[in-house]
């Protein structure tokens, strides 16, 4: 059985990473390369960077973005924004990337999805789709940065991706975007069980316990989050060892391992013992005799 996955999504516009919330208010957090480096320290299993600078196709900042982040990460790369063509996946990959994300491309011209799984493969090919609840209590899709409706359920809409060969859905849940609410658990689930190929949920963690919620649906494989790294250091150890704790199998190489600690209800780190505390800062090295 694959382990489950921590996935870091990194938003990066005009070629900074930011915070995002609701889709249109982002809040500067620093250089790609520099969040790249420190979540590799901090044992995450794959990044994904998604460019949301507005353009409308792929160009040469974006390849620029990658070959200044490709040097200092150590675990699978996806790279998404703007890709509309099979040279522009070539592209991607040629410049750092291990796989690519498609959003918009997948309701406009779905052949694209087939085209490059036949080229580079369908493990290669991650489907992006941006969902909220609409009027009538029911989930929507959109495509172009979250403001064109496309009138089809996730479910529908996942579906034709893996149809056309996508190797992997990544779900996100606007509603939830930088709310820090946890995951929608329901639209997560409509998607993982409406198709074959694993899914990466996406969309409104605020603390680890959200994860160990969303890691029981079925058909999830990844664990997406994006402002959720960028508030402490280690985030993505102590998560791994709360999952750890329930159950989860999960991979841990990183030098921070937070197995032994003990966490609260939101699965934050607890204090350690007072006494547990004196013997750490109080150890008597007795001189030596040589």
């Amino acid at each position: 059985m694959l382990k489950k996955r921590i996935v870091a999504v990194l938003l990066v516009r005009n070629g900074i990473v930011v915070q995002s919330v609701g889709f249109h208010k982002y809040l500067p957090v620093g250089k790609p390369e520099i969040a790249v480096e420190h979540l590799n320290k901090w044992g995450v299993d794959e990044i994904v960077i998604l460019d949301i600078s507005g353009r409308n196709f792929a160009d040469a900042q974006l390849e620029q973005n990658i070959t200044r982040v490709a040097p200092f990460c150590l675990v699978p790369l996806a790279v998404g924004g703007g890709i509309r063509t099979v040279d522009h996946i070539r592209q991607v990959i040629k410049s750092g990337a291990d796989r690519v994300v498609l959003n918009t491309s997948i309701f406009d011209n779905p052949k694209l999805i087939k085209q490059a799984a036949e080229r580079f493969g369908t493990q290669c090919i991650i489907a992006a789709i941006d969902a909220a609840p609409s009027d009538i209590n029911v989930y929507d899709t959109f495509v172009h940065g979250g403001k064109k409706r496309t009138g089809l359920s996730p479910k529908d809409l996942a579906r034709r991706a893996e149809d056309h060969g996508a190797g992997e859905i990544l779900i996100q849940a606007i509603h939830r975007d930088g709310c820090k609410m946890g995951y929608d658990l329901e639209l997560i689930a409509e998607v993982s069980g409406a198709v074959s190929v694993p899914v990466i949920a996406l969309g409104g963690v605020g603390c680890p316990a959200h994860m160990a919620e969303a890691v029981r649906v079925p058909g999830i494989s990844g664990l997406g989050a994006g402002n959720f790294f960028h508030f402490t250091e280690h985030t993505a150890s102590v998560t791994k060892a709360l999952l750890q704790r329930a159950g989860v199998d999960l991979r841990h190489d990183s030098y921070a391992d937070y197995r032994d600690y003990q966490f609260d209800a939101q699965g934050r780190l607890q204090k350690k013992a007072d006494k547990d505390l004196e013997e750490l800062l109080f150890v008597h090295y007795v001189d030596e005799v040589i």
